[in-house]
């Protein structure tokens, strides 16, 4: 096999995300190897994350909670705006599921949608708006947006109080800063962490490796490990020997969006393996064509001590943390103590 993971994502993306050189055909992913489910009867001295979105479920229904008390002793009804541009299928699917996930807890959702040749002044005069409206308390840009506009600007126009995915400059850079702590972290960090607190993993002085740097995933992620003093090592495509290093973690945290990526012989037995990247790879005996995979190999669960599945592992989780950061926001604009 290629000697490097990177190596590897590189051959991957060339050659149609597996590849079709001897080294990654032998890698390849498809329905025929990769399980509907874990078979946890296989390793049953081993311990799972079967549901995380029984976690979320929990979440929400305290989010719940905290949306009738502002609604019925206060008259405010906790409200976010996504923003989006374009009609990409997984965009909608993205919206669609947060709509849904608000309207199941009485949170008010606004979108804003637009189309592909929306211009940069269009959305910077609608995220004003948005900032302004006191009624919205949690403002999301919707991510990619069209070549013309720039995601850097337009996400740096929403305010620090309404960041409810925590993108903002100030709440990335208090993040970074010890003693100092942000409005709002972004959600899928914080879908990790609480994976973490639920199974009560402490993971002061242990070494973590993140696979992947993304402004969204891998930076904040890393920046929340290393505040619980966690010993946090970054993987990217500049970095050498990332196998050797991945087998002295005690966790490891993937999130690089290629199927299968992590296996079983990268890691030490007994590590701690959370799965955030989702990918669909071709599956006939699905009526869709096509399944919903992680990064992380099925093998891998015959040697980790705990590993969250794809789907239902950190995805449910996010959208349940949204959640909360938006009740968040509302406590916070009206002088309340969070919750």
């Amino acid at each position: 096999r290629p000697s490097s993971l990177w190596t590897m994502f590189v051959h991957r993306c060339l050659n149609n995300s597996f590849g079709t050189s001897k080294h990654v055909r032998k890698r390849r992913i498809t329905h025929h190897n990769i399980p509907k489910t874990f078979d946890h009867t296989l390793f049953a001295s081993r311990k799972y994350i079967e549901d995380g979105r029984k976690m979320a479920k929990d979440i929400r229904e305290d989010v719940a909670k905290g949306v009738a008390i502002m609604k019925n002793s206060f008259g405010i009804k906790p409200a976010f705006a996504v923003v989006m541009a374009g009609k990409r299928p997984d965009t909608l699917s993205y919206v669609k599921q947060k709509q849904k996930a608000a309207d199941e807890i009485g949170i008010g959702f606004h979108l804003e949608a637009f189309e592909d040749d929306v211009t940069e002044e269009e959305l910077i005069r609608t995220v004003d708006q948005l900032s302004a409206d006191p009624s919205i308390h949690g403002i999301i840009i919707q991510l990619p947006l069209p070549p013309q506009i720039s995601e850097m600007k337009i996400q740096s126009l929403v305010p620090a109080e309404k960041d409810i995915d925590g993108f903002n400059p100030l709440n990335m850079g208090m993040l970074a800063m010890r003693r100092r702590e942000p409005k709002f972290i972004p959600c899928t960090p914080l879908a990790c962490l609480h994976i973490l607190d639920h199974n009560q993993i402490d993971i002061t002085g242990k070494r973590v490796f993140v696979l992947g740097r993304s402004n969204v995933v891998g930076l904040p992620l890393s920046l929340l490990l290393m505040k619980r003093n966690a010993t946090v090592t970054i993987c990217h495509r500049f970095t050498e020997n990332e196998e050797s290093i991945i087998k002295e973690a005690d966790v490891v945290i993937v999130a690089v969006g290629i199927a299968g990526l992590l296996r079983k012989e990268w890691i030490k037995e007994g590590a701690v393996v959370i799965d955030v990247g989702i990918t669909q790879i071709e599956d006939s005996s699905k009526k869709s064509g096509v399944r919903l995979v992680g990064d992380v190999h099925p093998d891998v669960s015959s040697k980790a001590s705990l590993v969250t599945p794809v789907p239902g592992g950190v995805g449910p989780l996010t959208v349940a943390m949204l959640l909360k950061n938006v009740l968040r926001s509302a406590q916070l604009s009206s002088g309340m103590t969070p919750s």
